[in-house]
């Protein structure tokens, strides 16, 4: 039982850990339901859909599985980040769990069968018992996600015994899915990579693959913080955002604003600063832009002025969204990160102010952002520079290896080089 316990407690590091129990209810409500009754729900619709609906499903091909390199991808995320490796390697396949939902690319993978995930559920009430008295507030707010987990490993260990792919490579280092097939490929002898695709914590899992392959300096030290890093670490930049690269902002006028909330942000805080922007700059446009898996009603934001446009953060692209605003407004969000490659002006404003969160991805520490402490102060900003946007392309070079080198916006060139090596040699 014991072993049981290590090998999920390592499975579920993110999501039972101190640092995400902090985070605000809006966010682990993306992964949990804040209510207890909805969660007991969640599990009973797992049960019925996935463990036993899987069971009259048969969705492998093995043609198309075995001895491939396998891109494992558990979001729509995932397949933007890694498809140029499907382009570009020969043998390689977009490889997901059997239900997992990938966006508009849920039809373009090819999937693993969990049929047999039910036959470990024998082990979710030694394992919840194990986890409640080593773990009590984690596991009672998550028992749902202790119970989507259970079964991922087992059923993956089997797959990779069975179908030996060359090596398997992530974009996703700490989902519980995406962990269990980790840990199983450590257990088979399996190649692994790890392609880092969004801003990370230091409260992320330790970096286990074979060959790391990490942004910037930023990240390698926030996962210095994690713990030990086993295998070869390269820094490599953004590959998926070399295609964007000719299109760096070069407007001095600022014309248009985006804000692009999270799920950590307060939608009554975002109203309130569109409400005033909207007073104050009458001439500008405002494009809003939610995250992809926040359900919140934004619709009404956006009716408040013909300035106002939404942007689907489900069907428009990240780096598609920036290529039409010049000045882009985040509270804690990697996607400062992704406007400042673009030379898109990013600054943070708080809009979680009770949640004492600021800084989250050490931004503004580190000189990426500048820092609107209040609409005054975002107001006053905006006005300074409405005829000066600043160029800020630079102040990314500490998260992005390639900024102003010889490899800028040929990161994936980069990232192919060392994987290429590092399965064929």
């Amino acid at each position: 039982m014991q072993k049981w316990y290590a090998l999920y407690n390592r499975i579920l590091h993110l999501h039972f850990s101190d640092g995400f129990l902090k985070l605000p209810e809006s966010a682990k409500a993306a992964v949990s339901p804040s209510s207890l009754v909805k969660r007991l729900l969640k599990m009973a619709g797992y049960t019925l859909v996935r463990l036993f609906g899987n069971l009259f499903r048969q969705v492998e091909r093995p043609q198309k599985l075995q001895g491939k390199v396998w891109l494992y991808v558990v979001s729509q995320n995932n397949y933007d980040s890694l498809h140029f490796l499907k382009d570009n390697l020969p043998e390689t396949v977009m490889v997901a769990g059997q239900s997992k939902n990938i966006g508009r690319y849920s039809k373009a993978v090819e999937r693993i069968s969990l049929r047999k995930k039910i036959l470990y559920y024998y082990k979710f009430l030694p394992l919840y018992f194990w986890f409640l008295k080593n773990k009590k507030l984690s596991t009672q707010r998550f028992a749902d996600v202790l119970y989507d987990a259970v079964g991922f490993y087992e059923v993956y260990l089997t797959k990779l015994r069975k179908y030996k792919p060359a090596a398997i490579v992530f974009a996703n280092d700490h989902n519980p899915d995406a962990r269990a097939m980790l840990l199983a490929a450590k257990a088979s002898g399996v190649k692994t990579v790890y392609i880092q695709h969004a801003s990370v914590s230091s409260i992320f899992p330790p970096l286990e693959y074979d060959l790391n392959l990490l942004e910037g300096q930023d990240a390698w030290d926030k996962y210095k913080l994690c713990g030990p890093i086993t295998g070869e670490v390269r820094l490599v930049g953004m590959p998926k955002a070399d295609a964007f690269v000719p299109y760096r902002n070069t407007n001095q006028i600022i014309k248009t604003i985006g804000i692009g909330s999270n799920l950590m942000d307060d939608v009554a805080e975002v109203e309130k600063l569109v409400r005033q922007l909207t007073r104050e700059f009458p001439e500008l446009q405002t494009i809003l832009r939610p995250h992809p898996r926040d359900t919140r009603n934004f619709s009404r934001i956006a009716s408040i002025s013909p300035q106002i446009t939404l942007s689907d953060s489900r069907t428009v692209t990240t780096f598609d969204y920036l290529r039409q605003i010049d000045v882009q407004i985040s509270g804690n969000s990697g996607i400062h990160l992704e406007a400042v490659l673009l030379n898109v002006w990013s600054i943070f404003y708080d809009f979680s102010p009770n949640q004492k969160l600021s800084d989250y991805y050490g931004f503004i520490e580190h000189g990426l952002i500048d820092i609107a402490d209040g609409p005054g102060k975002l107001i006053h900003l905006l006005h300074k520079h409405l005829n000066s946007k600043p160029d800020t392309v630079e102040r990314a070079k500490y998260y992005n290896a390639t900024v102003g080198t010889a490899y800028d916006g040929f990161s994936g060139t980069l990232v192919l080089k060392y994987i290429d090596k590092f399965i064929n040699h």
